[in-house]
């Protein structure tokens, strides 16, 4: 792991920390990284199958059994 120094506010360190459970201020930015990067995969991949769902998909709800 590479070691960078950077200015980080204090404040939203803080809140972010309590958000995710972490207890240093490292293990908060690698964990935010982490779910910054998980959520971005997951809006791409809907962004993806989107244009699928509209040509003629069932959407929730209509699907018979």
């Amino acid at each position: 792991m590479a070691r960078t120094a950077i200015d980080l506010d204090e404040e939203p360190i803080a809140e972010v920390a309590t958000a995710l459970g972490t207890s240093t201020t490292s293990e908060t930015v690698n964990t935010a990284l982490r779910e910054v990067l998980e959520n971005r995969r997951r809006a791409l991949a809907v962004a993806r199958f989107r244009p699928a769902a509209g040509e003629g998909a069932p959407g929730p709800g209509q699907v018979s059994r």
